[in-house]
């Protein structure tokens, strides 16, 4: 039980916070953000914590008024009840009035709050929500929010918004930054050795990535899903950081844990998932029987966790590469798949019923991997019926024709600087 009085301090202090302000980076999803203020529509921010979620929402609370805020987070709501939303939501209207939006930000960790919110959206309020596990859309939020919220999910700093934090100014006509006095090469090898969390690219404080590693496993998954085999998480977690774009099997990593079944395998992964630490990758066939039992390929969020002992990327520049390709592809909202046959595509995206891109990622093509990299895409290419394909390298450019199918190959720094408005969300 929160009393009423703490309550009303909490969200006093809370206003008075983000009421302070300051200089953001504007994220390349706000547009789309602010464009689902159009109707009633709950709208979920969803993502890995510290990321930038609670950012994005002061971002919106600059353009919009009206609105009130609560942060579940606080130590003092840790006994916050479901049955004290009422209460909560009369503090809320002696402090900021009467509020048309309220922006609940890790809202989450209070059991049964989707019944709250539903009510809120009843009386024609507008509700912004964020979280940082994958359970807030859990099976009792669906039901009772079937087909009227939005989900947009939020990852760590895109190249573009790297550049913008950094004050790296663009110029169109140059691949040069006069004030920084280095290359986009230079910027996007920073980027791919940094990664995109807004704290570590700010202080490259190492600690501050393990603390919060350790937060998100510990809070996140053990916790959340009272997992008495700690040591087997984090065994399975360095498992998966040494295996980044490499495909893998369900059992292929009971045996290697020493398990019985694989499904506490899939259940522990899915947890890993449902934090938004590592995404798994299916590979397509139209048989949806066969893309279930095929193997699977396994991406982290961001590159800077590598720097955890235990927790590399491995040295292989390809393959990190690869994996900020493929974050890249999720930012966009894209729905990805790899392709394997006589030889393999590292990512296809499906558009509706069809296959409509493939793209190959290598750091480098060169005479030992070029047959390899090439047949590869253009065996998919074949096989989609695509007249067009990407190959996307560290800082090679170059156009070739196969008959009359056209590869593109791109540097990487210019490909991410493309088509990098975000993920324009998803209607559940």
């Amino acid at each position: 039980m929160v009393s009423r009085e703490i309550l009303r301090q909490l969200v006093t202090q809370q206003k008075t916070q983000i009421g302070k302000g300051g200089g953001y980076v504007e994220r390349s999803i706000l547009r789309h953000v602010l464009k689902a203020f159009s109707d009633n529509r709950v709208l979920i921010l969803s993502g890995i914590r510290r990321c930038g979620k609670s950012t994005l929402l002061k971002e919106i609370m600059q353009n919009k008024s009206g609105y009130c805020y609560v942060n579940f987070e606080d130590e003092r709501l840790l006994n916050f009840r479901a049955e004290e939303f009422e209460i909560l939501n009369e503090v809320l209207m002696e402090v900021y009035g009467t509020p048309e939006i309220y922006f609940f930000d890790e809202i989450q960790n209070i059991d049964r709050f989707e019944t709250f919110v539903r009510r809120l959206q009843d009386n024609g309020k507008k509700v912004v929500i964020t979280g940082s596990n994958a359970s807030l859309l859990s099976r009792e939020f669906g039901s009772r929010l079937t087909g009227r919220y939005k989900l947009f999910e939020l990852y760590p700093f895109s190249f573009a918004e790297f550049l913008r934090f950094k004050k790296i100014d663009v110029q169109e006509d140059s691949p040069y930054i006069p004030e920084m006095k280095v290359s986009l090469i230079s910027a996007f090898s920073m980027y791919a050795g940094s990664g995109g969390m807004p704290e570590y690219v700010r202080d490259h404080d190492s600690d501050y990535i393990r603390t919060l590693y350790d937060n998100i496993l510990y809070r996140d998954i053990i916790a959340r899903y009272s997992i008495r085999r700690q040591r087997l998480v984090r065994e399975l977690v360095g498992i998966l950081s040494s295996s980044i774009a490499l495909p893998f099997t369900y059992n292929s990593l009971k045996k290697s844990l020493g398990l019985k079944n694989a499904i506490t395998v899939k259940e522990y992964i899915s947890y890993l998932s449902g934090a938004f630490l590592f995404f798994e990758l299916p590979r397509f066939d139209y048989s949806i029987k066969k893309q279930l039992g095929s193997p699977r390929k396994i991406y982290v969020i961001d590159p800077a966790f590598s720097l955890l002992t235990g927790f590399s990327l491995s040295p292989n520049k390809g393959r990190i590469l690869e994996n900020i390709v493929y974050i890249e592809l999720r930012r966009r909202g894209r729905e990805v798949y790899y392709y394997s046959k006589d030889r393999e595509c590292d990512f296809v995206i499906k558009e509706g019923r069809w296959i409509a891109e493939a793209i190959q990622v290598c750091h480098e093509l060169n005479d030992e991997n070029t047959d390899r990299e090439i047949g590869g895409l253009m065996e998919a290419m074949a096989d989609f019926n695509l007249k067009q394909g990407v190959i996307v390298t560290s800082d090679q450019e170059d156009v070739r024709q196969s008959g009359d199918a056209t590869i593109l190959i791109r540097p990487a720094w210019k490909w991410l600087l493309e088509d990098g408005a975000g993920g324009q969300g998803m209607t559940c």
